[in-house]
């Protein structure tokens, strides 16, 4: 670095693309889809006269373009890129002709790399079935979105799907280490505190592009306030918060505060305040942990602490889960949010939580006992001659649909696992219940 020099590389590109991968050797994480002999190692092979369009869906920043890039830079191929933002039907059919013309005049594939896919309306992914059907290209589409719902079927049974996943901590870690000291990269001109290292790891939540973006901001502000005129300049904890514009919370993922803040999450929940629930909530998403993470747990509060009492609370909670999963973040925290809130709000009772594990804890204790042969299966032939079923009285013969009968075996006797609270809907359920259990009792 220059004597007096105040500013990075104004002139090269941004990190993230300086360190795009050269080959799929380089590509941070994924390394199920990169084995050898996989789909994305064929499509690269140079000696593969045909290779099978694929689907390539993931988060931002789980490398889609990188390999797509990957892939031009390894084979002979006619590479081709499109975005589904500016691209229409006819730019799609150009290119189907181009390639098509080239196979059978010259014998070159064509590789079209389509990003956003999910972007396409079904005319201009329609436009694109010929194409792939007669082999005239080979697809690589990327999608943030669940391909089942954005993309069209015939499309989608023409090519191979294929899953990416957050980069883990380990693999973002040494992403940032290679791009501290490659040529392309920051140079060696920099190093980073075990601090600052940690809190890209958090804000990258796996996304690689966001991590280099981040790194190369933090790396920006340390070099604008370092009073060194030599040297190798360290980034902070401090640059980072700066040059992300987040306050860095004390949070770790792996340690007391993850579990500490998360336990405050559902226990807030479960005391019915949804300010608490709301603020632990911001705390853990701003501090990156996994929004599937914390839909897990909406969902078993859900069916713990709200249970019948609101028996709509468990579909919203699943419901969020699956929002999540479809849309990702940052808009996957409005799912997130309302389902907190409502199950913040919600009547409480965790009495079928309480009966499974009373009901589970007798039969751990040995308090099984025979099925009475009334209740017995009659679906073998010998079942009537062991007595199974008879004297079964059918529910739905009754005017009531309740009759008198024993279910559980004779060494448990009346025992009541479930006991509804006054709570919400289990109120009702209390109130019919106990008319059943005299009927089905006798008494």
């Amino acid at each position: 670095m220059a004597d007096g020099e105040s500013t990075l590389d104004a002139n090269t590109a941004p990190l993230a693309v300086r360190m795009r991968p050269r080959n799929l050797d380089e590509i941070a994480g994924q390394a199920a889809l990169l084995k050898a002999g996989s789909p994305l190692r064929n499509l690269a092979s140079t000696a593969s006269k045909s290779a099978t369009s694929v689907i390539l869906w993931g988060p931002p920043g789980t490398g889609k373009t990188s390999i797509a890039h990957a892939i031009a830079s390894s084979t002979d191929c006619r590479f081709v890129e499109l975005s589904a933002v500016t691209a229409g039907v006819k730019d799609v059919r150009a290119v189907m002709e181009k390639a098509q013309a080239d196979r059978d005049l010259y014998g070159v594939r064509t590789v079209l790399f389509l990003d956003e896919i999910h972007r396409f309306t079904k005319a201009q992914q329609d436009a694109l079935l010929p194409g792939v059907e007669n082999g005239w290209v080979t697809l690589i589409a990327a999608t943030t979105e669940n391909p089942s719902f954005s993309v069209v079927t015939p499309l989608l049974s023409r090519s191979l799907l294929l899953r990416l996943e957050p980069l883990n901590d380990e693999e973002v870690g040494n992403l940032l280490g290679k791009a501290l000291e490659a040529p392309h990269g920051l140079a060696g001109r920099f190093s980073l505190s075990e601090e600052a290292l940690s809190a890209l790891i958090l804000f990258s939540s796996g996304d690689a592009r966001r991590a280099l973006t981040s790194l190369e901001a933090s790396a920006a502000v340390a070099l604008n306030t370092s009073k060194k005129k030599t040297g190798i300049v360290q980034v902070t904890a401090e640059h980072v918060s700066v040059a992300v514009d987040r306050a860095l919370l004390r949070y770790d993922r792996n340690g007391d505060e993850h579990y500490d803040v998360i336990s405050a999450f559902i226990k807030s929940i479960r005391g019915s305040d949804p300010d608490a629930a709301i603020h632990y909530l911001a705390r853990m998403l701003e501090a990156g942990e996994d929004p599937r993470f914390i839909a897990r747990r909406l969902i078993i509060s859900a069916a713990e602490d709200v249970g019948l009492a609101d028996s709509s609370a468990l579909g919203i909670a699943t419901a969020a889960a699956d929002a999540v999963q479809l849309i990702g973040m940052p808009e996957g925290r409005i799912p997130l949010a309302e389902a907190t809130i409502y199950l913040a709000t919600a009547p409480k009772s965790n009495a079928a939580y309480n009966a499974i594990n009373a009901a589970m804890a007798d039969v751990q204790g040995g308090k099984s006992g025979v099925v009475p042969a009334h209740l017995k299966s009659t679906a073998y032939p010998a079942a009537k001659k062991l007595g199974n079923g008879k004297g079964y009285i059918y529910p739905h013969d009754d005017a009531l649909g309740v009759v008198a009968q024993q279910y559980l075996p004779d060494s448990l006797g009346e025992k009541s696992y479930y006991e509804p609270t006054e709570h919400g809907y289990e109120r009702d359920i209390r109130a019919r219940l106990e008319k059943i259990r005299r009927i089905t009792r006798g008494h």
